[in-house]
């Protein structure tokens, strides 16, 4: 659903903290072409190898970044409002490296990818503000990638946790916006392997598990699970 009734912005993340090296001019020139749309649960955000003509700077929601290799799909990474996505095509091909999907509704802003590009080469504090922001989505992706490759079933479902309850929903008791499969495929392991572990966290008192709802009861102890992996 399109909204060409843009909400003011004066305290958006977006302005001031993305867009801080910006001249006000230079902001007006990228907000005045921008859109507002929201994605319901499960639609497709971005394509993976298809050539992309814009941004969508979430304001609202969770979404996941997902990697078909083979006809096999990944979950690299999981993240959440206020984010820029397609940070890779700034400095990429303008292809997307990923599909990215809604995993709850979600609120963007679309922007225009090329009028975007055109202030990274020309100012080195805005494109350092995003590099910065890039940085940090990757390095999600990498350290996700390095608990699957190293790390036993219980071990990832560990880190899994815990990077929702640190960066995603912030708070140590949380309603899940993944499925069980969603919440596996991110964790690397099958969903008879993550409900079982679950339950076992359970039964050892370090979560309790209602429908969707999880609480990290002993967190020292999921640490050192992540760690021992």
């Amino acid at each position: 659903m399109l909204n060409t009734n843009l909400t003011k912005c004066d305290n958006c993340f977006f302005k001031h903290g993305i867009c801080k090296g910006l001249t006000e001019n230079e902001f007006k020139s990228i907000f005045e072409t921008t859109t507002q749309h929201t994605y319901k649960k499960g639609e497709t955000i971005f394509k993976q190898g298809v050539k992309c003509t814009e941004l969508i700077y979430l304001t609202e929601g969770i979404v996941k970044f997902v990697s078909d290799s083979n006809g096999k799909e990944l979950i690299v990474a999981i993240d959440k409002a206020q984010t820029l996505l397609g940070l890779a095509n700034i400095l990429n091909e303008d292809i997307n490296l990923f599909t990215i999907i809604a995993i709850e509704e979600c609120q963007g802003c679309v922007i225009n990818l090329n009028k975007f590009k055109i202030f990274t080469t020309t100012n080195r504090k805005f494109l350092f503000e995003i590099m910065s922001m890039g940085t940090q989505m990757f390095r999600s992706a990498i350290f996700n990638f390095i608990s699957i490759a190293k790390k036993q079933s219980n071990g990832r479902i560990a880190d899994v946790l815990l990077y929702l309850s640190d960066k995603i929903y912030e708070s140590k008791s949380f309603s899940l916006s993944l499925s069980r499969q969603e919440l596996a495929d991110y964790a690397g392991c099958s969903k008879e392997q993550l409900i079982h572990t679950l339950r076992t966290f359970s039964n050892d008192g370090i979560i309790t598990i209602s429908g969707k709802k999880i609480e990290i009861i002993d967190h020292a102890k999921l640490l050192t699970l992540s760690r021992v992996g």
